[in-house]
């Protein structure tokens, strides 16, 4: 997959495309993806997504934004994944924001990235102030000569699908849920970094991925990790969330004692798996009170892969 960023030149380019944020690429994302692809290949076009860096709400109200899904690594995988051939990341900066939709058609989706199919839900909404709709682009559509499909809603479980409900999922410890929405069980992903060795310390060593957005989801979990040099998949307990017992107001981070592993997997890429959750994130009197916490977390895991092979 071709992926390509920043301001779009008018183009020689045709595509089949459609517009999003896509966060979670969950089951709804997919049901678009695999339209967009299907028609693509009836109409001969190089099927494309167009998405935004930051998310808009992310870029408007950074303090109360919702939590991120998917960073943009992942969400380019699973749209590589899917079958997409290209796909553009517009900054959304205030430029961007700024940008009268008749001039976001005009200038991106028709001289930008020639679309001569274009998909997107029925409530999508662009250009500055939301002012462009639907009947926007079915306008322009007519006007410019590009076909326009409107995206059904999917459901799950008597549920529409979205990033909503994903979040909702995650918030409360649904994990069983969460995997329902998305089609897959929810996954982070990073490099591991240089921690504070405390858990070495404790006797339970931690790969540790600083987390750069507020995550949807915290507590102590049961997860498979898997490292991306070599494939392989490993067993482990982990907690996300910012550590009460160590200091007020840390920065988020996920830490994940690998099971019967003791490699050094410094600046290597770990994709973390949320299996089960064990209990919520707690503050302890105390580092032995915490140790011992983190202990029976470990036997509980353990228990967990015992039960389930």
């Amino acid at each position: 997959m071709v992926v390509t960023h920043g301001t779009l030149s008018p183009g020689r380019g045709r595509y089949a495309l459609t517009v999003g944020n896509f966060d979670g690429v969950h089951r709804g994302h997919r049901s678009m993806l695999e339209r967009l692809i299907a028609q693509a290949r009836a109409l001969g076009l190089p099927a494309c997504v167009l998405t935004f860096e930051p998310h808009p709400r992310e870029f408007f109200a950074p303090g109360t934004a919702p939590s991120r899904l998917t960073r943009l690594r992942d969400k380019l995988e699973l749209f590589a994944e899917a079958g997409v051939e290209r796909t553009h990341v517009a900054r959304f900066d205030a430029k961007l924001a700024a940008l009268a939709a008749e001039r976001f058609i005009d200038e991106v989706l028709v001289r930008g990235l020639g679309t001569q199919w274009l998909l997107v839900g029925r409530d999508f909404r662009f250009g500055s102030k939301r002012a462009g709709d639907f009947a926007l682009l079915e306008r322009a559509a007519a006007r410019h000569g590009f076909a326009l499909e409107a995206m059904p809603d999917v459901t799950q479980g008597g549920e529409r699908v979205s990033s909503s409900a994903v979040r909702g999922a995650l918030e409360s410890g649904d994990l069983r849920r969460a995997a329902e929405l998305l089609g897959r069980a929810y996954t982070m992903s990073g490099r591991v970094a240089h921690g504070e060795r405390l858990g070495q310390t404790l006797g339970f060593p931690t790969a540790n991925i600083v987390l750069r957005r507020r995550p949807p989801l915290a507590g102590i979990f049961v997860v498979e990790a898997e490292l991306e040099e070599t494939r392989r998949t490993l067993r482990g307990a982990a907690s996300v969330g910012t550590r009460p017992t160590i200091r007020e107001h840390a920065q988020p981070l996920l830490e994940v004692h690998l099971l019967d592993f003791g490699d050094d997997i410094y600046g290597k890429h770990l994709r973390v798996t949320f299996l089960a959750k064990l209990r919520a994130e707690r503050k302890f009197d105390g580092l032995q009170a915490l140790r011992a916490a983190i202990a029976a977390d470990v036997a509980q895991a353990k228990d967990y892969f015992g039960r389930h092979g």
